[in-house]
């Protein structure tokens, strides 16, 4: 978590800014640190300037009275005037979604693809090792990669990171939705993350799942080891 909280305090530090910019940070009862909100409201409200879609963030403890987190999402994005676009987290249960105020939206970005359980190409062969079942399990999990959000909330984290780990999720999955639906027009985001800020978040995702593949690897190489000690057991019962 050392190095993802890095990459937090230097998304952080390039977007901080005392300008006054519309609360596109529209609801947060989980990080409420200042400097995040600094880094959240500018792509919202450069986006909103170049767009005229509007995206929101809420990032909540929990809901009442057994509200979905799509639902509560949706009823945000339809109070607004236009076109709206909800990023929404809970941190009990554990819940990301994202919701448009209309279809037509959903054509501006790739939601499947930001809120993938898989960083990468090497996250989905992971996945693939661990739960295909199936030709076709194979083909949906190597298919399905390039998240921004999951993985990061799938790492582990204790005291005070997690809320760090929290606060970078989102931030990914905010400013990916942001450029998504940008790159939808034609524009590029100024005060997005970018490609240069993509490449340290490549290499702590590739660390993350290269980890993976080694715990893997070792797994089934104790479990043949385990297999050969038991077989020259069994032999050596029968010789005597």
């Amino acid at each position: 978590m050392r190095n993802t909280r890095g990459l937090a305090a230097l998304i952080l530090t390039l977007f901080f800014s005392t300008s006054l910019f519309a609360e596109y940070l529209y609801q947060d009862d989980v990080v409420q640190k200042e400097s995040f909100a600094e880094a959240i409201n500018p792509i919202g409200q450069e986006l909103y300037e170049k767009t005229g879609i509007r995206l929101y963030l809420v990032m909540l403890r929990e809901l009442e009275n057994n509200q979905s987190i799509a639902s509560y999402a949706l009823d945000i994005a339809k109070q607004q005037q236009g076109p709206a676009v909800v990023v929404a987290f809970t941190e009990m249960p554990k819940q990301v979604q994202i919701i448009a105020s209309s279809p037509e939206l959903y054509k501006r970005f790739d939601r499947a693809k930001i809120l993938s359980p898989n960083a990468s190409f090497i996250g989905a062969l992971v996945s693939t090792i661990m739960f295909a079942r199936s030709f076709d399990d194979v083909k949906e999990e190597m298919g399905n990669y390039g998240g921004v959000v999951l993985p990061v909330l799938g790492e582990r984290a204790k005291g005070k990171d997690i809320i760090d780990k929290y606060a970078v999720a989102m931030f990914d999955g905010y400013s990916e939705t942001a450029e998504e639906i940008a790159a939808s027009y034609g524009i590029t985001l100024e005060k997005a993350a970018g490609n240069s800020n993509q490449i340290g978040i490549d290499v702590v995702r590739y660390i993350f799942y290269g980890t993976i593949l080694f715990a893997i690897f070792g797994y089934f190489r104790g479990r043949r080891r385990a297999k050969k000690r038991e077989a020259s057991e069994k032999k050596e019962e029968i010789d005597e």
